[in-house]
């Protein structure tokens, strides 16, 4: 069961979404746990400061160092070590092959910012792997992290009803975007549904929806189709390369590439001169 610890400001504002649809399911069946980690509980002042103007002058706030790496420290006492993501448009742009990396680790921590950023000796000091998802800006990191958890969580096996929905998604298989979905009525202002989909011939289903599929990719997103080719000329000449003896072929492509709702938990006080009062770690389990 993969453990999420997101790290944020606003812990109230993500409650009500991971306790909802899949990823409460996934909570309910315990098959993840997530935690809500506020990191303004690990400040040292009575005013709870988070942020102070940068050095060099410029607009905006800058978060402060200490109350994040001890927060982090904090949590990997309690619970082991975690993979470190950091939501940054500096970042590696988040893939579906990355995601699948992420579905093997066992514990994976999430910072979230505000702001104008991170004092850079957060970096420094911690690893973080930077994740990005996509050229544009927000106000913080929590959307960016709400996607990186649910696009890992519905990965774990049992999460979703059908492991072939996971499995059949855009991205995966030959990397390109899925095919059409049609469902009832038949027909609906004039446009009928595809004819071989009511055939019940599973061979040709299978083939229109695979053409259907290449044509939407070329069409909307042929970057993928090139990345496919790319990827898949890379593994034939290293199989290959494999085959006379010289290397072993890549095993793990994706590492190539890179319980239950409960809005009433409030965290005990923990204890410890190290530590300050009051820290939340609220499950959304």
């Amino acid at each position: 069961m993969p453990l999420f610890a997101i790290l944020t400001l606003f812990p109230e504002a993500l409650e009500p979404y991971l306790g909802t649809s899949i990823l409460g399911v996934a909570q309910e069946k315990g098959l993840a746990k997530i935690l809500l980690v506020d990191f303004r509980d690990f400040t040292r002042d009575r005013h709870r400061t988070v942020d102070d103007r940068p050095y060099g002058g410029g607009p905006g706030m800058v978060l402060k160092p200490e109350p994040i790496v001890e927060c982090i420290e904090w949590l990997e006492r309690r619970h082991g070590r975690f993979h470190r993501l950091l939501m940054s448009p500096a970042g590696t742009p988040f893939r579906q092959a990355r995601a699948e990396g992420l579905a093997r680790e066992e514990r994976i921590l999430l910072l979230a910012g505000r702001y104008e950023g991170f004092d850079a000796r957060i970096k420094s000091q911690l690893e973080f792997e930077e994740v990005s998802l996509g050229d544009f800006v927000l106000s913080g990191g929590e959307l960016p992290a709400l996607a990186v958890v649910e696009a890992v969580t519905r990965l774990v096996p049992g999460v979703l009803g059908d492991e072939r929905s996971a499995a059949e998604d855009s991205f995966r298989a030959d990397g390109g975007l899925d095919h059409p979905q049609y469902t009832r009525p038949r027909v609906w202002r004039g446009e009928a549904v595809p004819d071989v989909l009511l055939s019940g011939d599973h061979a040709a289903i299978r083939n229109w929806r695979a053409g259907a599929a290449t044509e939407l990719t070329s069409a909307r997103r042929p970057d993928l189709l090139e990345r496919a080719q790319t990827a898949a000329a890379a593994t034939e000449k290293s199989t290959a390369t494999a085959e006379n003896g010289n290397e072993s072929p890549a095993i793990d492509r994706g590492r190539a590439a890179n319980g239950q709702h409960q809005n009433d938990v409030r965290p005990s006080s923990r204890t410890g001169e190290d530590e300050p009062d009051g820290s939340r770690e609220t499950p959304c389990t």
